[in-house]
């Protein structure tokens, strides 16, 4: 009976550290999507922006205006709403709360923030959930407001 416990013990280890890396690793993945994303709208990239998400017809946007299915519309929604580099502004993401729900799926809390001297500033928060498909995280569901 000794023995079995003195092997159960290294495994129990190992299984911890494994189980204890894998977030911190998922959460680096996910802000870096965040950061690439950032920087692709920072230089007037709507499509740079969007690789970030989901390119599917099963993507979901909910925004002021209700509900956008696919990433085509949803694209489509954001090229209408910021034709410009000087419409789309400078964004900045904060308080972001980012929280793997298994190793696979993961959503994240947080405050956007466009600053648009012409147009004014916007800003609100979000709710994003991600998963990771074919390997790379991706948003496969945004609620912002």
């Amino acid at each position: 009976m000794r023995t079995s416990y003195r092997a159960l013990v290294p495994m129990l280890l190992l299984t911890s550290a494994c189980a204890t890396t894998r977030p911190t690793a998922a959460r680096q993945d996910i802000l870096q999507v965040l950061s690439t994303q950032t920087a692709a709208w920072n230089r007037g990239d709507v499509a740079g922006f969007m690789q970030g998400y989901w390119q599917s017809d099963s993507l979901v946007f909910i925004g002021k205006s209700g509900l956008t299915y696919g990433w085509q519309p949803t694209l489509d929604n954001y090229r209408r709403s910021y034709p410009s580099a000087e419409a789309m502004g400078q964004l900045t993401f904060s308080n972001l709360r980012v929280q793997p729900l298994s190793p696979a799926a993961a959503h994240v809390l947080g405050r956007w923030h466009l600053a648009r001297p012409a147009a004014g500033d916007l800003s609100g928060h979000f709710l994003l959930v991600l998963r990771k498909l074919n390997g790379r995280w991706v948003i496969v569901a945004d609620h912002s407001s």
